[in-house]
């Protein structure tokens, strides 16, 4: 019998390496899309030899189609979204391209890929779709606002589609960190990895849409 497949996509040296070794732990065959192909030797280190990878700037809508005809044929059990682009301006000085962006990472990429992942996931009746967030999608900041719009959208869309699948049997849920990434901390990869895995092995009568870490 095949392992379990965990797609990652967005997966990098923290959370999305954490989350990748926590499910491997478990028995899962992890495939993640990386920003750049120079980061896949040091995530592949932690991982099992017959992981796979793909490199993809989600922020261009031309490689969508790509990252989606890779991703589709691993029919994974879990699926952890943790890409993310805002840059930095006040709400004053935001310019239309940079919400553009923002929007493109943090909405349409996850809904493209949810989309495309969900015919196999309703075939088997079960799995996990998660979606990582952060403290700006229930706080605001101007500085950071093309970001807190983007994660804000993103937390409406996964709560919106955990509604959805919850009577199908599949579990949707947003892991929000409410605070900066850093190990030894209630924010260290390890712990929202560790929050991932708890979210995936729910009892379906205990179900949760969203986890906020704080600290």
């Amino acid at each position: 019998m095949n392992p379990p497949r965990i797609l990652v996509v967005g997966a990098g040296p923290g959370i999305g390496a954490a989350v990748a070794q926590r499910f491997a732990a478990e028995g899962f065959l992890p495939a993640l899309v990386v920003r750049s192909e120079t980061e896949i030797p040091g995530l592949a280190a932690g991982l099992p030899t017959s992981s796979a990878f793909l490199a993809a700037d989600l922020a261009d809508p031309a490689t969508l189609p790509r990252v989606l005809a890779w991703a589709e044929p691993f029919e994974p059990e879990a699926f952890l979204y943790n890409a993310s682009a805002g840059r930095p301006a006040l709400p004053s000085a935001l310019e239309a391209e940079h919400l553009e962006t923002s929007l493109q990472v943090n909405l349409r990429a996850p809904l493209a890929l949810t989309q495309a992942l969900l015919p196999g996931f309703r075939r088997r009746g079960r799995g996990t779709l998660l979606f990582t967030g952060g403290g700006l999608a229930l706080t605001p900041k101007a500085p950071e606002c093309a970001l807190s719009i983007g994660k804000a959208a993103l937390r409406s869309f996964a709560l919106a589609l955990a509604d959805e699948l919850a009577p199908e049997g599949l579990h949707a849920a947003t892991l929000t960190v409410a605070g900066f990434l850093q190990r030894d901390t209630p924010f260290s990869p390890e712990a929202v990895a560790e929050a991932a895995w708890a979210l995936h092995r729910e009892p379906r009568k205990a179900w949760r849409s969203e986890v906020v870490l704080r600290p």
